[in-house]
């Protein structure tokens, strides 16, 4: 809500038009000796200062998974040679028999070297065919004994294991088994939403860009009523939607055209009671714009002078242009946040510094839109003069509207660059805002 005391309660500064019935300002009577000038100069021409540049505001790498290790089974073992060897001492030396034993001598004799012969082309061919194999393995049988026949015609029969040899056992690769992660639902990550200082600070609005025209003329109602100050504010209300609509936007907000509420005496508001002894205001509880009729008439209708009326007209366009500001902090999230901010402050101090800073912005966005459409309004000639008198000639009573000078400082940078980044009153150093 906005209660910005701009001069005592339904009277602009100084407190008694100057001798002879004259308005708040004339040219060369202005009060201690001379204009204010504004910080850094007059204001220019149109479109002789640039704008300042709007505000500046790990991969995952799936584990690897370890390579399999495992050796492959040792090889067959290879067969050692086998061999016969001599009964210890050698053969004994026979006796000497008769003739017959003689021959029966001779006879086992021959079937014995046959016997042996045929037991040494068993073994060798048994050797050949065996010890050649490289897959050979020896098989004992421990039942195995050599077999002697006592018959003199037969020899004993000794011979190795017949068993064929054995294979190569099949090499088999173990199987590997890869570990997979177990399967979780993955969520993805919280968002995140900006802080009340970030929503503040760097708003999308501060780089929407700069306003352009919409063309927006003064309504030919005049304010000495009730129904011609309705009129402008009317008028006033559509000129603003349009100019503004197209920033909003690109700030990822919805434009929503505020209500207008007129009033005299007292209104009740979810705000707050006001009388028309203060000053207009917004509410954003219910989106409302309320204007003091009787200030907006009273101004015009004191002073008979043609330039008095002149800045009444300047003091209606300002002050519903400022309330409509705060309509646009509304919209963009910084009216919001700034509550919470001042809210939080551990201070006095730091409260009013904050609510400095929300006020000041409004007049900032105020003129951003005066400045834009400066051409067809029109602000030229004693509008101009009447303007740039009235900005820099505001009193703050209660500490939270911004001093004269500091006003001038942001409504200035709102008309010459018409840009909302210039009124980034929430990264300005607090001399900038006292």
């Amino acid at each position: 809500m906005s209660d910005n005391q701009w001069g005592p309660p339904g009277q602009y500064p100084p407190q008694q038009p100057p001798p002879g019935g004259q308005g708040p300002y004339q040219p060369g009577q202005y009060p201690q000796g001379g204009y204010p000038q504004p910080q850094g100069g007059y204001p220019p021409p149109p479109g002789q200062v640039p704008p300042p540049g709007p505000f500046a505001p790990q991969p995952w790498q799936p584990p690897q998974q370890p390579l399999y290790a495992g050796g492959r089974p040792p090889g067959p073992q290879l067969p050692h040679g086998l061999g016969w060897g001599a009964p210890p001492g050698g053969p004994q030396r026979p006796k000497k028999k008769g003739p017959a034993l003689a021959i029966l001598l001779v006879v086992g004799g021959l079937v014995g070297a046959v016997v042996l012969l045929s037991l040494i082309s068993g073994f060798l061919k048994h050797n050949s065919s065996s010890a050649d194999s490289p897959y050979y393995t020896p098989t004992s049988d421990p039942s195995y004994s050599p077999t002697y026949d006592p018959t003199p015609d037969e020899s004993p029969t000794i011979g190795p294991s017949t068993a064929p040899p054995t294979q190569q056992p099949t090499t088999t690769k173990p199987t590997v088994t890869k570990p997979t992660a177990p399967r979780t639902s993955v969520r993805p990550p919280v968002k995140r939403g900006p802080t009340d200082y970030e929503m503040v600070s760097r708003n999308k609005l501060y780089s929407s860009g700069v306003m352009a025209s919409v063309g927006c003329r003064e309504s030919r109602a005049r304010q000495s009523t009730a129904a011609g100050a309705t009129a402008n504010y009317i008028n006033l209300r559509a000129c603003l939607v349009r100019a503004w609509t197209p920033y909003v936007r690109r700030a990822g907000a919805t434009m929503r055209v505020p209500n207008l509420q007129p009033f005299t005496g007292t209104v009740q508001s979810p705000c707050g009671s006001m009388s028309d002894t203060g000053p207009p205001f917004f509410c954003g509880s219910n989106d409302t714009i309320y204007m003091n009729l009787s200030q907006d008439v009273g101004f015009y209708n004191k002073w008979p002078q043609n330039y008095n009326k002149v800045w009444a007209r300047m003091w209606m366009l300002h002050q519903f242009a400022h309330e409509f500001g705060h309509h646009i902090q509304s919209m963009t999230g910084i009216l919001q946040a700034n509550a919470n901010m001042r809210y939080e402050a551990s201070t006095q101090s730091a409260e009013l510094e904050m609510t400095r800073r929300l006020e000041l912005q409004a007049s900032c966005f105020s003129d951003i839109f005066i400045g834009a459409n400066r051409r067809t309004y029109p602000i030229t000639g004693q509008s101009y003069t009447q303007w740039a008198f009235l900005i820099g000639n505001v009193t703050d009573y209660n500490n939270d509207h911004g001093d004269a000078v500091n006003h001038k400082y942001w409504a200035l940078r709102g008309y010459q660059t018409r840009n909302p980044a210039a009124c980034n009153t929430f990264t300005a150093p607090s001399n900038r805002v006292y």
